[in-house]
């Protein structure tokens, strides 16, 4: 048993925001892999279904970023999920726009959302993370995760999002390397 975990912040404010691409690419899967319908449970909306023969939840916390482990920790909780099993997708500064990584464990880069997490249920989780680039100025940072994609970005977001969709499947299956090489095969045919 596996969960996906988009990260991002509730509401139709925030729908295109970059802090929102956890959101994006989650919802992108249960779209693809014809997911139950989203249900309020958990301090969030829930739907599951299979992935590579494996049952898979989808996780959107409804708590904001800030308090996304409180909604991760009761899911996990109630169906005994091994924190080993959980795989979050969230933006990441650090990255160019349109590239990913995928680890387990390490450093929390300063993400709000991950350090929640990390404090409900340790560090033994994977993270994707969706690269959205840095505005350059610290002070910009905020602005920056806070507004939505551009019109330009949808060259490269949209091929991302539809190659993590297309590869996830080779994550659940624990190959992280793989699915990287995949989406980015994907995504650069498309270009």
């Amino acid at each position: 048993m596996y969960l996906l975990v988009g990260l991002g912040n509730p509401g139709s404010d925030y729908a295109g925001n970059r802090h929102n691409i956890g959101f994006m690419a989650v919802d992108g899967i249960h779209r693809h892999y014809s997911f139950q319908p989203f249900r309020t449970k958990f301090h969030g909306e829930v739907a599951d279904g299979s992935i590579a023969g494996d049952k898979v939840f989808i996780l959107k916390p409804t708590t904001y970023m800030n308090e996304s482990g409180r909604s991760v920790a009761e899911l996990v909780r109630f169906y005994k999920i091994e924190t080993g099993n959980v795989i979050v997708l969230h933006d990441e500064l650090d990255l160019s726009p349109g590239k990913i990584r995928v680890k387990k464990g390490g450093g929390l880069a300063g993400h709000n959302g991950l350090k929640s997490i990390a404090d409900h249920i340790g560090l033994d989780f994977y993270r994707v993370r969706i690269g959205i680039g840095h505005p350059g100025e610290k002070s910009r940072v905020t602005g920056h995760v806070l507004n939505d994609f551009s019109q330009s970005d949808q060259q490269w977001l949209d091929p991302l999002l539809g190659g993590m969709t297309t590869h996830i499947a080779k994550l659940i299956e624990g190959d992280g390397a793989g699915f990287v090489s995949e989406v980015t095969l994907y995504v650069t045919s498309l270009n």
